[in-house]
């Protein structure tokens, strides 16, 4: 893999994951039974800056490129997926800094430590006030919560008369409004089969009330503070390669590790599997899906960052390529893991094996709404019409 781009003093992100790869690998039963990384994991994740890889420089980030992002997620997901995914989501969370005030940005991140968590819009809303919002709600899939120092709430905003804040296109505004954690209290509901380690959890706020300088919105990238090609992209389609990059490491992990089984294992009345020219031909032709469709999500962002403007938001036909080899991509790592789920046997269904909690890793990720197969439906929708609707704003 070509990762090349570095961060502030020459830090690779790739690198830094891959030092610590043992190190999370070591901690993933504790992270999967408490749902907490624990120290000092935690420590050593905030000195790699692998929080920061898509913070603006402005406001202490690394700001690096989202192929570098992605090997980056993929490397520390190969350890662990609930670390990882909690890092992707950490980095897609800085994302709002763009696109608030630059003071209020280095607020929250001044803090070497700082790590904000939300869970996505629902049907809550905030009421504009005199210098800001009033919130009150509760939001769920907060993934990164237990490590998160401040927290986040997005909503649609109610005006002081009744009427609803519209955005370009007619529609209401999703705003978000950015609170310490201690203002929130948390709903512990994460019961899940897999990535159990990310707390995916709830938290209720109580008629919060958030200044107008720790809000903003992150739906059109032409309303961002500070310039540049990463921010050209839109927000959810960086949060697409983030799933992607956990989607990757998963799948990869468990290829390696069912090439190590085969290897070693002999099943009763069969030849050794390394040895079975149907094993041999299945684990041929999943890596090379894997690394093709790597090659081509890396290549589509390569592209698109080479066209990207410092100002103007990637056009429509780059916004649709990105969505296109993010859905390929994760649907890809997906068949990747159930086909050596089932090639492993027996091997893969006991806890504590080294396929079992991958499996059900990817198959809570396969449910999440950039694993939706509707994304295929929403970019042949574009491709044939444009995209009247504004479905890729």
């Amino acid at each position: 893999m070509n990762h090349v781009s570095l961060g502030t003093a020459g830090i690779d992100p790739v690198a830094r994951a891959r030092d610590l790869g043992p190190e999370i690998a070591s901690a993933a039963d504790e992270i999967e039974r408490t749902q907490a990384i624990p120290e000092p994991l935690l420590s050593r994740l905030h000195d790699s800056r692998l929080a920061r890889i898509l913070l603006p420089r402005s406001a202490g980030g690394d700001e690096l490129d989202p192929w570098t992002y992605l090997h980056a997620i993929e490397e520390v997901s190969r350890h662990d997926g609930s670390v990882g995914w909690n890092l992707f989501v950490a980095n897609s969370a800085a994302l709002i800094a763009p696109f608030i005030p630059l003071d209020t940005a280095r607020a929250i991140f001044t803090d070497p430590r700082a790590w904000v968590a939300w869970g996505p819009p629902n049907e809550f809303k905030a009421h504009a006030v005199p210098g800001g919002y009033r919130v009150d709600g509760e939001w769920h899939f907060a993934s990164g919560s237990r490590q998160a120092t401040w927290m986040g709430a997005h909503c649609q905003v109610v005006e002081a008369d009744g009427s609803l804040r519209r955005n370009r296109l007619g529609r209401p505004v999703i705003r978000t409004f950015l609170f310490p954690k201690e203002h929130a209290r948390p709903i512990e509901n994460w019961n899940t089969i897999g990535m159990r380690g990310t707390a995916s959890e709830g938290y209720r706020v109580t008629d919060l009330f958030v200044p107008e300088a720790f809000s903003g919105t992150r739906e059109d990238p032409a309303l961002r503070r500070d310039p540049g090609r990463l921010y050209a992209f839109t927000m959810q389609g960086l949060y697409a390669v983030g799933v992607v990059g956990v989607a990757f490491g998963i799948a990869r992990a468990m290829l390696d590790d069912f090439i190590t089984l085969a290897s070693e294992k002999t099943p009763r009345g069969l030849q050794r599997l390394a040895d079975s020219p149907v094993v041999q031909a299945g684990v041929a032709r999943h890596a090379a899906t894997l690394g093709s469709a790597r090659a081509w999500l890396v290549a589509i962002l390569k592209d698109v960052w080479s066209n990207a403007d410092d100002i103007a938001p990637i056009d429509l036909d780059a916004r649709v390529r990105v969505r296109l080899g993010c859905a390929h991509a994760i649907g890809v790592a997906i068949e990747v893991v159930d086909y050596v789920y089932k090639a492993a046997g027996t091997s893969a269904i006991f806890r504590g094996t080294s396929f079992e909690r991958r499996f059900r890793d990817m198959h809570t990720l396969s449910q999440q709404i950039q694993s939706r197969d509707s994304h295929f439906e929403a970019v042949g929708r574009v491709m044939f019409n444009g995209d009247p609707d504004g479905l890729f704003l």
